[in-house]
């Protein structure tokens, strides 16, 4: 599983850790994703999505029809 949300598009970001003695190495941040199933009715299915915390939060707040039309936008297939 790619650690990338499907709704909101948000990636890993990377940086460095900087020790005590001030020396850098490379580090990422992960964002918080999880595998959601949701009913779609318009099709009479369920869809199986990629979200971060976040894009969970906008689905309950907007519906999974407007999510999902979100989604198709930015080109993803469903």
């Amino acid at each position: 599983m790619s650690a990338h949300c499907q709704l909101t598009g948000v990636k890993p970001v990377f940086g460095n850790n900087v020790s005590h003695s001030h020396r850098r190495t490379r580090r990422r941040w992960n964002p918080n994703i999880h595998q959601r199933r949701y009913w779609l009715p318009s099709e009479g299915r369920f869809v199986r999505l990629t979200l971060s915390a976040r894009a969970i939060r906008t689905i309950d707040k907007i519906g999974i029809e407007r999510a999902v039309a979100r989604i198709r936008a930015r080109g993803e297939r469903i």
